[in-house]
């Protein structure tokens, strides 16, 4: 049973919109009420600086654990910007076609989603993904003269991605992903129903995957950071965004390891540091603290940092440690708090240069960026390197997902002998035929 003595209207607003698990929301209430009783005593700050406030003092007070700190923020926050900002109604999670939910506003749905988007700490490019497709979403029916119902209207969307637009099986799911949190998170309509939907089918698929003479002979065709960004890929089996997302700190020289923090599904995990390039990699690093260096004596030198880490460790944002391995050759500013930081190096950037050395050697394979992952899985199965461990570096939650990597050594190993190869005087007649 929940504690209904603090603040009742918060709780009762937290479950009829499902925005945090029931046995969750007491704490929630509790986080709430001790801001409000700080707020009492901070009637002079502002807004943000107030909750900015409390929430050092818990950390500093009450010595409370990083998750603890996390559902304090977010719990003041869910209490400040949604439940006081009037919109506290009861809405029942299951009623699909509520009038107050489909007469919104696109733009006013579209801010709602950004909001909860970030209060749940969704990565940059998942929110520009998600409200691109809310955008796609709402443009559709505009055209159609319809207004946001419920699952009927996301089917229909749905099926025309697949039929009309003949979108991909994974982009036709990431737009379900994304019109799932829409009506989910932000109308509290139920999806149900969308069993009929019209899906884009893709059928099993082998990766492309280089030999090892055509690694060899793309890396003579590149030069410089992309180079090293490129041997990193294939060497340890990164990820594009993986490797974008590197810090100093992940790069044990000693262990020979790279750390990936918040890999794929946000699980961490350790992968190999090749020794042909430690040396290069360190000379690397020197010029990027160079960089660092000269960004802290212009007054900046400081990067993001994930899940309020920079509310806990203000200064950590400027340490050596914490600076991306590949920054960008330029300062940039934020777009979400508007500060002007050294973000890191561009997915495209290293995409564009891939593609330029594909070219120049000729190779008329696919290959693009994540090929040199592929390579990297299927070479060391080639070298008897057991299963298990590939899946362990790649980090891959189902050794299944891994054994696609075995099909494609069958075929890059010596093939059996075609049955025309050993037809008796094949060769004789080819001879005469000129062939």
């Amino acid at each position: 049973m929940r504690d209904q003595k603090l603040l009742p209207e918060f709780q009762n607003y937290l479950l009829s919109r499902g925005l945090v698990p029931e046995k969750n929301i007491p704490f929630y209430a509790l986080w709430a009420s001790r801001f409000l009783s700080f707020g009492n005593r901070n009637e002079n700050l502002s807004l943000d600086i107030r909750i900015e406030q409390f929430l050092k003092e818990m950390e500093t007070k009450k010595k409370l654990a990083d998750w603890q700190l996390r559902q304090a923020e977010e719990a003041v926050r869910m209490y400040t910007a949604q439940f006081l900002s009037g919109n506290n109604k009861t809405v029942s999670p299951n009623n699909a076609h509520d009038k107050n939910a489909s007469a919104k506003d696109p733009a006013e749905m579209l801010a709602k989603m950004r909001e909860l988007i970030r209060l749940k700490h969704y990565s940059y490019s998942t929110e520009r993904t998600y409200l691109d497709w809310a955008k796609r979403f709402f443009e559709y029916l505009s055209r159609h003269g319809r207004d946001v119902g419920g699952a009927e209207d996301v089917r229909d969307f749905l099926s025309h991605l697949a039929v009309h637009r003949r979108v991909s099986s994974s982009t036709q799911n990431q737009a379900f992903n994304a019109l799932l949190f829409l009506f989910r998170e932000v109308l509290k309509i139920d999806m149900q129903g969308l069993d009929t939907t019209i899906r884009a089918k893709r059928g099993r698929k082998l990766p492309v995957v280089l030999s090892v003479a055509e690694v060899q002979e793309l890396f003579r065709h590149m030069s410089g950071t992309p180079l090293l960004a490129a041997q990193l890929l294939y060497g340890a089996g990164l990820r594009l965004m993986e490797l974008a997302r590197l810090r100093v700190q992940d790069i044990d020289f000693d262990g020979g390891m790279i750390f990936v923090r918040s890999g794929k599904g946000d699980k961490d995990r350790t992968t190999i540091l090749p020794k042909a390039i430690r040396q290069p990699l360190r000379e690397h690093l020197q010029e990027v603290k160079r960089i660092h260096e000269r960004d802290i004596a212009a007054g900046h030198g400081e990067v993001y940092l994930p899940d309020g880490l920079e509310r806990r460790y203000p200064n950590a944002g400027r340490q050596w440690g914490w600076q991306y391995v590949f920054p960008s050759d330029r300062l940039s500013v934020d777009p979400r708090s508007g500060k002007v930081r050294r973000h890191h190096l561009s997915d495209k950037a290293i995409q564009n240069a891939v593609q330029s050395a594909v070219k120049k050697t000729g190779i008329a394979k696919h290959a693009t960026v994540h090929t040199l992952r592929h390579s990297f899985a299927t070479h060391l199965l080639m070298n008897g390197v057991n299963i298990r461990e590939v899946q362990e570096l790649l980090g891959h939650r189902h050794v299944e997902t891994t054994m696609i990597y075995t099909h494609v050594m069958r075929n890059m190993k010596s093939a059996p002998e075609s049955p025309l190869d050993m037809l008796e005087g094949f060769e004789k007649s080819e001879r005469t035929a000129g062939l």
